[in-house]
């Protein structure tokens, strides 16, 4: 006999992961053709089971199967498809397969769920090729701005309203939409870390998604000097002005872990092999990044005027200047306890730890607008954002079956009472 869950996880990793720009791992980048093509596969497969497919102006994609109680608010359960340059096999595709299998438990089983079960595939949600979070699932739930549609895409610099039309999507009426209401959403993901897989866990229940602020363009402006005349005390070098900065911030970072407090600071790209650069010169000119997270808000504005109160130091110490560039911010969101207690009610005996979600997600998107939100975590052992990335299939497979459990037994998302 076959199971309809493992054979679905199966069938729709391999046919999504077949879609991929050349090159290591997996890129299929965001509003792009690569990204459309693995929301037809999805489209496909939902049609096949029965599902009524359909997209919003923003072309995410919803499949619906029909639920008992049609006017109760309906159970989203999804990821996205879009990835980072290189990245894996299951960042974000694994979540659209295990919704997509928990559609098919339901249709093989021929019993309804208590309520409309909704496959939901967002686009755009990795950051890395516009400078905005959640850009699909944001559109979809009304909250997209119009400065966030003029972004540009980081390979073509043409912005995000031009490749949601290229796509077949409509700019305007996403700005015009008022959104999805509120319902329920449930994001299945690999962790992206080492907890689960160091402790032999199979999965974990989120209770939160740190927000972050990052400045993606930074730079430091010395000057450029023959590596042999120039004296330390009349050098403008900008490597060793970045060395202060990143030592300064180490510091600060294991302050606050020590007071108790949220963070993670990245600094995720430094970029000094220009032309210009050469082994007997003083670097003139040095780019980087940087990415702050947290589950506090306020810790967040805090270290952002740690950083500018260190810039300001050094500046004033090595002769350099320090510009940050835009900053672009995702806010820390609180994830459903009613939701997490479901599953756990439904799991019995040992429990699935809870834990906070370092990397952003589409269900901070969702649940900041309002929605009850949560999100399933999988074990995880190579990283993620990474050709190397890996899962257990049955891991997805058990939590699955859990969610299943819950959803089918009301702990979940339940019918609306109905008057006696």
């Amino acid at each position: 006999m076959t199971d309809p869950v493992r054979d679905t996880l199966e069938r729709l990793l391999a046919r999504i992961n077949a879609i991929s720009a050349p090159g290591p791992g997996f890129t299929r980048p965001s509003y792009s053709p690569l990204e459309s093509a693995a929301h037809g596969v999805v489209a496909e497969a939902a049609g096949r089971l029965g599902l009524d497919v359909g997209r919003d102006a923003a072309l995410n994609l919803f499949a619906r199967l029909k639920g008992r109680d049609r006017d109760a608010p309906a159970l989203h359960v999804g990821s996205h498809l879009d990835t980072v340059p290189a990245g894996g096999a299951f960042d974000g595709a694994a979540g659209v397969a295990a919704a997509m299998a928990l559609a098919a438990l339901f249709v093989e089983s021929g019993e309804p769920p208590p309520v409309d079960l909704v496959v939901t595939a967002t686009r755009a949600e990795e950051s890395v090729w516009f400078p905005v979070s959640y850009a699909g699932a944001r559109a979809g739930l009304g909250r997209l701005r119009p400065d966030e549609l003029a972004a540009p895409r980081a390979d073509s610099g043409r912005s995000l309203a031009d490749h949601l039309r290229e796509e077949g999507g409509d700019p305007e009426a996403v700005l015009a939409g008022s959104g999805l209401p509120p319902a329920t959403f449930l994001e299945f993901h690999i962790e992206q870390g080492p907890v689960l897989a160091a402790a032999g866990e199979a999965f974990a229940l989120v209770t939160g998604v740190r927000g972050g602020l990052r400045y993606r363009a930074a730079r430091i402006d010395g000057v450029w000097a023959h590596s042999g005349g120039a004296p330390r005390h009349l050098r403008a070098d900008a490597v060793f002005a970045l060395a202060d900065l990143v030592t300064a911030l180490d510091r600060h970072w294991g302050r606050v872990l020590d007071e108790g407090g949220d963070l993670a600071v990245t600094v995720g790209r430094v970029d000094a092999a220009s032309p210009d650069h050469a082994f007997a010169k003083v670097p003139g000119r040095l780019d980087f990044c940087l990415d702050l997270r947290s589950d506090d808000a306020a810790l967040l504005d805090a270290f952002d005027g740690v950083l500018r109160r260190e810039i300001g130091a050094i500046e004033a110490a090595r002769g350099v200047r320090v510009i940050l560039g835009p900053a672009s911010r995702s806010e820390p969101a609180p994830l459903s306890p009613a939701l997490i207690d479901g599953l756990i009610r439904a799991a019995g005996g040992m429990p699935p730890r809870r834990m906070l979600s370092g990397g952003g997600h589409d269900a901070a998107a969702f649940a900041a607008a309002g929605w009850q939100a949560g999100m399933v975590f999988l074990r995880n052992w190579n990283g993620s954002h990474t050709p190397d990335e890996a899962m257990d299939l049955d891991d997805l497979a058990e939590a699955v079956r859990l969610v299943h459990a819950a959803f089918r037994d009301g702990q979940i998302a339940a019918p609306r009472a109905r008057p006696i």
